[in-house]
C-alpha cells in the first residue's frame, strides 16, 4: 500500500521525490477508505508549499488557507503547483492545485500577510485570549478509535481529550505530530495546524461512524497568530441540516490561548 518503499517513509507521511513530487506513506491513511489519505495531511503539505511561496515575498504569516476538496486522495505519488494570483507590499492571495496521475484532487486559495510589532491600547474586548478548555498536562490521553489493523493517521498523531468525548459530540482536542511532514523536516507552525484542524468533523461527530458518513468537503482555517509550540488543541462541535447538509465548526488554540477558527461542510448519507 506504500507509495514509497523505503524503511525512512514510516517515519513521515511524505517522502520528497527527485521529480517534485512526494510519496504518500500509510501514515497519511483515513478511517473512509483503506486507500484514501486523511485530508489533514495533503492540505499541509500544499500548505508548505504554500507559505514556501509567501515567505519569497517576505510574508511570514498565512491569515486564510481554504482547501475545496473535489476527490479523495489517494496513497500514491502527489504533486502540487502554486501560483500567486496578487501580491502587494504587505498581502498577497495565492492558488495552488493538488494533483495525483492525471487527476485534481483538490484546489486551495491563501490570504499571506507581512508581520510586525504593532502597539495595541490595552483592555480590548476579547482580550487576553481565550484560553484551551483544558492545558495539554490536564488532559486525558486518547489515540483516534479507528482500526488498529492498519497504519494510519491515527499513527501520525498524539491526541489528548481536553473536554467532551471524541466521536460523540461537542469536543476539545490537543493533537501532536508524531512524525514529520515531509521526511527531514520540522513540521513549521501552520502545517501542524491544517493536519489537526481537518479532524473537527470527526472529533465533534453525532453520527455513528458505522451507520453514515459524514465527510467534509472543505477546510477553511483562518489564523489571528501563529501558533506556538507542537501541540494544537481544535475545541469543535458538528451542527447538521435536515437535508443531508451540516457544518462543523471549530476554535484553534495553542497553550498561549486562541490560535483561530476553522469550519468545514459536511455531505451526509446513510452507508448501505
Amino acid at each position: 500500500m506504500l507509495a514509497a518503499d523505503t524503511d525512512s517513509a514510516l517515519a513521515s507521511a511524505y517522502v520528497a521525490l527527485d521529480d517534485g513530487r512526494f510519496a504518500s506513506t500509510e501514515l497519511t491513511r483515513g478511517p473512509w477508505h483503506p486507500e484514501h489519505q486523511h485530508a489533514g495531511p495533503p492540505i499541509a503539505l500544499v500548505a508548505r508549499a504554500i507559505e514556501r511561496a509567501a515567505a519569497e515575498r517576505g510574508l511570514q504569516h498565512v491569515g486564510r488557507l481554504t482547501a475545496n476538496l473535489l476527490r479523495p486522495v489517494p496513497i500514491a505519488p502527489l504533486a502540487l503547483e502554486v501560483q500567486t494570483d496578487y501580491a502587494g507590499r504587505n498581502v498577497a492571495h495565492f492558488s495552488a492545485r493538488l494533483v495525483a496521475g492525471e487527476k485534481e484532487l483538490a484546489r486551495f486559495t491563501a490570504v499571506a500577510q507581512r508581520v510586525g510589532e504593532v502597539l495595541l491600547p490595552e483592555d480590548l474586548p476579547g482580550h487576553p485570549l481565550p484560553q484551551a478548555p483544558r492545558a495539554v498536562a490536564d488532559s486525558t490521553v486518547q489515540r483516534f478509535p479507528w482500526s488498529m489493523q492498519l497504519t494510519g493517521y491515527h499513527d501520525l498523531i498524539e491526541s489528548r481529550v481536553a473536554q467532551g468525548v471524541m466521536f460523540r459530540g461537542p469536543s476539545a482536542v490537543w493533537m501532536r505530530m508524531r512524525h514529520p511532514l515531509v521526511a527531514g523536516e520540522e513540521p513549521s507552525a501552520l502545517q501542524r495546524i491544517a493536519v489537526a484542524a481537518d479532524s473537527a468533523n470527526g472529533t465533534s461527530a453525532v453520527l455513528d461512524m458505522d451507520r453514515y458518513v459524514f465527510v467534509n468537503s472543505d477546510l477553511t482555517v483562518n489564523l489571528l497568530r501563529s501558533a506556538q509550540g507542537e501541540w494544537i488543541c481544535v475545541d469543535a462541535r458538528t451542527l447538521l441540516g435536515p437535508r443531508g447538509s451540516g457544518l462543523a465548526e471549530a476554535r484553534i488554540f495553542d497553550s498561549a490561548g486562541l490560535v483561530g477558527r476553522s469550519t468545514q461542510s459536511l455531505a451526509i448519507r446513510r452507508r448501505d
